[in-house]
């Protein structure tokens, strides 16, 4: 078994055999039905819900935009970190479990799909523990070396320890979901998710405000209720995995981590991870490149800049089809369906993406008046929704590209891919500010080409590394 686990990982798609006839009725419907209609079909749950939370976050930062420009910018200090935990155990960890877990149903292994689905879960629990130690002790240290100071660091630190606190549940509730969505089960996490989320957003303004008899927390409300959120769907999903209606039902026995599954996450995810980590850090150094032009110009981009991270999730959802389809065509060794998965994932994300952003670029003050009135921080944030709005479409294509390469496991150049945004944006950036007296706009039109580049690059690599050039 394991031979030809290695076999199907390492060799071409062309030369795959045919697996055998799926075993279960998820399996069935993630092998069989046109290519366009199938994966609408499983993407329009969690792009529903992706949507629905990405306006609930805009509300979220417009609750914290009322406590004042120093919790707008402590919250934008902490983003990044809350955002890498977000796509790190959602994107990278959460890609390879679907992966695992689609491949395993699509060649009709349903005992591994569920012992690798028992071993995720295990696996989170771990993660999560980590990143609760390194942010809760060391949070405040990097937000420091970020160039936060006086509220704005206070109000950071405080709302990234409670945050992080729920870092378990956190991971717990996006391996579930991630085990579900591999199983073809995508409307259960979808539902219960949308409705969480606007209770959610509901609590967090009565107990950041103290609206009726409920204490002022401020920014602790924000934090406090979306680790409230993560406990109460972690429960719900871990209910519905063990429902008839799931195909993978772990067990207390299948949560003893085996090597075997291990290795097979950790194949898909790791690399996926690095890629991960080279957006957030990206998003790292340009907010430490935007602090030194003041609390206004920070507190400008974090607004602006965090349309990037409403897109990722509306892409995530396109992509939380693409990946268990890409992967279960795989394990069937379909590769006329690869194919057309891939062309039309990459196809949605730049539609979406491109359609928000230069919809944000005709009407910036539209977006950024939802969170401020401050008139110098609306003034960064339109200059950089003007640059970089119209850029998003490449963006998305780049994502949806990528969601492909993480079905089929093959995560390697997709991940250099992203180095190309970083040296642009990032190094162009610090050279432009270091060399030529650079300003914001000057960042700002960097990033822009940053993204036309990652974009070009990623299809470039995918073309090379997948066939697409090939006919269908």
């Amino acid at each position: 078994m394991q031979a030809a686990e290695e076999l199907i990982s390492t060799q071409p798609v062309d030369e795959l055999a045919p697996a055998a006839s799926p075993l279960t009725p998820a399996a069935d419907r993630l092998l069989q039905g046109p290519v366009l209609p199938t994966l609408l079909r499983l993407a329009a749950p969690t792009v529903a819900l992706m949507l629905l939370q990405a306006v609930l976050a805009a509300g979220e930062t417009m609750l914290v935009g009322r406590l004042g420009l120093s919790a707008l910018a402590g919250v934008t200090l902490s983003l990044p970190f809350v955002m890498l935990m977000s796509t790190l155990s959602a994107g990278a960890y959460g890609g390879g479990v679907a992966a695992g877990v689609a491949r395993n149903l699509g060649a009709g292994k349903v005992d591994d799909a569920t012992r690798l689905a028992g071993t995720a879960l295990t696996m989170a629990a771990f993660i999560g523990l980590l990143f609760s130690v390194v942010m809760v002790y060391g949070g405040r240290a990097l937000y420091t070396r970020l160039g936060a100071t006086d509220e704005a660091l206070e109000i950071a630190t405080q709302y990234s320890n409670v945050l992080f606190l729920g870092a378990i549940p956190a991971w717990l509730f996006s391996a579930s979901s991630s085990i579900l969505r591999g199983s073809g089960h995508a409307m259960f996490p979808a539902v219960a998710s949308a409705i969480g989320s606007v209770i959610t957003l509901a609590i967090s303004a009565v107990l950041v405000f103290g609206i009726g008899p409920f204490p002022r927390l401020g920014i602790s409300g924000a934090s406090g209720t979306v680790v409230a959120y993560s406990v109460v769907m972690t429960a719900l999903l871990l209910r519905e995995m063990r429902s008839a209606r799931s195909p993978t039902r772990p067990d207390l026995q299948s949560l003893i981590p085996r090597w075997k599954y291990v290795v097979e996450i950790l194949r898909v995810s790791i690399p996926s991870a690095g890629s991960t980590l080279i957006s957030s850090l990206t998003f790292i150094v340009l907010t430490g490149l935007v602090a030194p032009f003041g609390e206004a110009a920070t507190a400008g981009y974090g607004a602006s800049g965090r349309l990037e991270f409403i897109l990722i999730p509306i892409v995530f959802g396109v992509g939380s089809a693409v990946v268990p389809l890409v992967a279960a065509s795989e394990g069937a060794g379909d590769l006329a369906r690869i194919r057309g998965f891939t062309r039309a994932g990459a196809g949605l994300g730049a539609g979406a993406c491109g359609l928000i952003g230069v919809t944000v670029a005709v009407f910036p003050a539209s977006w950024m008046r939802l969170f401020t009135t401050d008139p110098n921080v609306l003034g960064v944030g339109e200059a950089y929704l003007v640059r970089v709005g119209p850029a998003y479409a490449f963006f998305g294509l780049g994502l949806g590209l990528y969601f492909a390469a993480q079905g089929r496991g093959r995560t390697t150049q997709p991940l250099l891919a992203g180095l190309t945004r970083l040296l642009v944006a990032g190094v162009g950036g610090s050279l432009a500010i270091a060399l030529f007296q650079g300003n914001c706009e000057t960042l700002f039109t960097l990033m822009a080409c940053g993204l036309v580049f990652y974009g070009s690059v990623m299809v470039v690599v995918m073309r090379r590394e997948l066939g697409l050039s090939s006919a269908s």
